[in-house]
């Protein structure tokens, strides 16, 4: 029951507190679309005939607001409640360490979903993009499965950043753009080359995005980097990973951080 009520008050001020001020909401929405705007003219500019690379831009840019979330609200968290002294109430609470980040991970996919769904409303309806969804069952699991995996990477994050201190900020920086690029956010990755691609797909966006482009789309087969199926079940497989990986960084953590002292201390 108490990491119940831990999970709700980690996530009550992402799904509530976040909504208060307007216009926050406002830019959240509407700055993902300038840089969707850019990369869909280029496409049109490029090959008209090919709408449906309009469409891979859309739908990727609705995603980069969830690698955004994991990046600043997820893996820095832990640094920043240090610095306000909220880390230290974290450790002595009675409850699971896990129930804060799970509360962290609901709240998170909860505030980013809202706004990357209007974001991607708002660019279909901008450029008339149309879709072609033949397996929305699929697609839902797909989608679920991804964020499960991509927000347990997020929870592994949370105690990795806590550990480099002040650098985390730098890292946070460091893995935007490169990720955008090697994640294929703004174009297929199979453009990347096989073994690029492969690479990259330990970041579960990447297979997440190019299976909902597959499924989203009538030639998205012929631009995924593999099938489907085989997608889903690297997912899964990642699911696994990042959740033990998540715990036992966690438990690393505090462990280090009984060992030398310096674990709640600002500035470090």
């Amino acid at each position: 029951m108490r990491n119940l009520r831990a999970v709700r008050g980690r996530a009550y001020p992402r799904v509530v507190g976040a909504n208060r001020e307007p216009s926050w909401v406002f830019f959240d929405i509407a700055l993902p679309l300038l840089t969707v705007s850019a990369y869909a003219y280029i496409y049109k500019f490029m090959d008209p005939a090919r709408v449906e690379l309009v469409g891979y831009v859309i739908l990727g840019g609705a995603m980069t607001a969830f690698w955004l979330n994991i990046l600043w609200s997820m893996a820095s968290q832990f640094y920043w409640e240090k610095e306000i002294g909220n880390l230290q109430l974290f450790l002595i609470a009675p409850i699971s360490r896990m129930s804060i980040l799970a509360g962290m991970a609901v709240g998170g996919l909860f505030f980013t979903t809202v706004r990357a769904t209007a974001t991607l409303l708002i660019g279909i309806f901008i450029f008339s993009v149309s879709f072609s969804l033949q397996q929305p069952a699929m697609l839902i699991v797909v989608f679920v499965v991804t964020m499960i995996a991509l927000y347990g990477m997020g929870m592994m994050f949370a105690s990795l950043y806590l550990l480099l201190g002040r650098e985390a900020y730098h890292m946070s920086n460091l893995m935007t753009e490169p990720v955008y690029l090697a994640s294929g956010f703004y174009f297929p990755v199979k453009q990347l080359g096989f073994y690029v691609a492969a690479g990259a797909s330990f970041i579960p966006i990447t297979l997440g995005l190019d299976a909902l482009r597959q499924l989203f789309f009538k030639t998205g087969a012929a631009d995924g980097f593999v099938s489907v199926e085989l997608e889903l079940l690297v997912l899964c497989v990642l699911c696994v990973v990042f959740m033990v990986l998540s715990k036992l960084s966690l438990d690393y953590m505090e462990k280090l951080g009984k060992a030398t002292g310096r674990l709640t201390l600002r500035w470090q």
